[in-house]
């Protein structure tokens, strides 16, 4: 279902509106496009913070990684 927007650009956002125009993309592509990636991203940046949250809250994982870090410090050459 496709529906208007209207929205009001800052320089800022004209700038950007304009690069991705420059690439070929109408005014309406450019713009879905750049929410949808947006979108995307935002969405990537949540699944990632809540898998480290769930990795740091994992005691197992979190002794596992303490171990590995320990043997990594023993075979540091001397400073």
């Amino acid at each position: 279902m496709a529906y208007a927007v209207s929205v009001r650009l800052d320089d800022e956002a004209a700038r950007a509106l304009s690069v991705l125009e420059a690439s070929g993309l109408s005014r309406s592509q450019a713009i879905r496009s750049a929410l949808v990636e947006a979108a995307r991203r935002r969405l990537s940046r949540s699944a990632l913070a809540a898998e480290a949250a769930k990795l740091e809250a994992d005691e197992f994982d979190r002794s596992e990684m303490l171990a590995v870090a320990e043997l990594m410090e023993s075979m540091r050459a001397p400073r």
